[in-house]
């Protein structure tokens, strides 16, 4: 499935959720989906990305957005709620 948005050459590194990481979650989403599922690291990122991964950045590319997405439902994930709009869900 390749996603219909750019790629940048690195994810962000922020320590907060970016524009970019809220257009990308889809792809994040995918991409931990193939890791999780033991596929190559080149077919995910020619899958999902759309990337060459003969290329000589390709797989830091791919390892740049697939920690930002381990980041994200992570240490990240209570900041991405807050910045996403979505409500966060409190201790009774």
């Amino acid at each position: 499935m390749l996603f219909d948005i750019s790629i940048a050459p690195l994810a962000p590194r922020d320590n907060s959720p970016t524009i970019y990481d809220r257009q990308h979650l889809s792809l994040y989403a995918a991409l931990l989906d193939a890791d999780d599922a033991g596929q190559d690291w080149r077919d995910a990122a020619a899958a999902h990305m759309g990337i060459d991964a003969t290329g000589a950045d390709a797989e830091a590319c791919w390892r740049s957005h697939l920690e930002r997405a381990r980041w994200i439902i992570g240490d990240g994930l209570d900041a991405a709620l807050r910045s996403f709009g979505a409500p966060t869900e409190q201790a009774v």
